[in-house]
Order: C-alpha cells, then sequence, then structure tokens
C-alpha cells in the first residue's frame, strides 16, 4: 500500500490530491471544512509526473477551462456503504446540471433520507471530481459546501451554458 499526495494549483485555491495504489483516494481543498488533519492520510509527497497525478493535473486543468466536462480517473474514496451509494449518485449528476438532497434521497428511495444525504454530501472526500457541488437545496438554494459558497458558486457558474446569443454584433 504506497500513499502519496501532490498539490495543484486550481482557480478556487490549492488541490491536494491524494493517491493509494494508483487511484485517487482524497481530492482536497485548501480550506476545506473536513480537511482530514492526520499527516498519514496525505502520505509522503508523491512526483506529480507519476499516475494517477498527471491524469488528474490534466483534466482539472481542462475542466477548470471549460474543455472538459466528465473526468475519467481512478478513484477509490473510502466510506461506509450508504457514503458510497451517495458519492455513486453524485456522479452520475450531469455537468451543468443540479439535484437536491431530496432527490437524492428519493433515487435512494426514501425520501426522509435528505439530512443523511447532505451529510455523506458533505463528507465526500473527492471534491470536484465527485460533483458534490451539484447539489443543492430544494428551493434552489446554494446551501452547505465543505469548501465554502463561494468556491461552490464558482464551479456552478463555470459549468453553466453560455449564454444565449443575442444576435447583436457588439
Amino acid at each position: 500500500m504506497t500513499r502519496a499526495h501532490v498539490v495543484l494549483p486550481s482557480p478556487i485555491g490549492e488541490l491536494t490530491v491524494v493517491a493509494e495504489d494508483g487511484a485517487i483516494t482524497h481530492l482536497l481543498m485548501d480550506a476545506a471544512k473536513y480537511r482530514p488533519d492526520d499527516p498519514e492520510v496525505l502520505g509522503e509527497v508523491g512526483d506529480p509526473a507519476d499516475e494517477p497525478f498527471a491524469a488528474a493535473a490534466v483534466q482539472l486543468a481542462a475542466y477548470f477551462t471549460g474543455a472538459l466536462t466528465e473526468f475519467d480517473l481512478p478513484l477509490a474514496p473510502r466510506g461506509d456503504v450508504f457514503h458510497q451509494k451517495v458519492w455513486a449518485l453524485l456522479r452520475e449528476i450531469p455537468y451543468g446540471e443540479t439535484r437536491s438532497y431530496g432527490d437524492l434521497a428519493r433515487a435512494l428511495g426514501d425520501r426522509n433520507l435528505a439530512q443523511a444525504v447532505g451529510t455523506a454530501n458533505g463528507r465526500n472526500p473527492i471534491a470536484v471530481v465527485v460533483p458534490c457541488h451539484r447539489v443543492i437545496g430544494a428551493d434552489g438554494s446554494l446551501v452547505g459546501y465543505a469548501g465554502g459558497l463561494g468556491r461552490k458558486r464558482f464551479l456552478l457558474a463555470l459549468e453553466e451554458p453560455p449564454a444565449a446569443d443575442s444576435g447583436r454584433l457588439f
């Protein structure tokens, strides 16, 4: 078991990518609410040219320029069965779309699970790639985001489709 990390720059601050045995276990924002305190979670400093770090750097850069709408990276988030189900549902939310906590709870078969879905969403260890930022309140409001609402707003704005052409020349 080999665990290592690299730190990548991004428009939302530094992102720490942690990988173990070739799969990404964490993608952490520099000011995330649930950032692990244990240095063993990060492992040793890795080589950015090694996989999966190199692929993560390329894909994240493409995502932040609007050129990538779906990540293809080896992921291995750690969590209980319920968390895994929620994180799998997050990956099914298409780029540029949002779902409410209630929508996800209903997809799991019990609309009363919305609060538990919110907790699992907030504990997502692979930010951006597992798009927990695409989950909003039932009324469409931006609620809760471990990376802060400013980052959530930025990510959702990044994914907005371009405004329709007004036909004006200037």
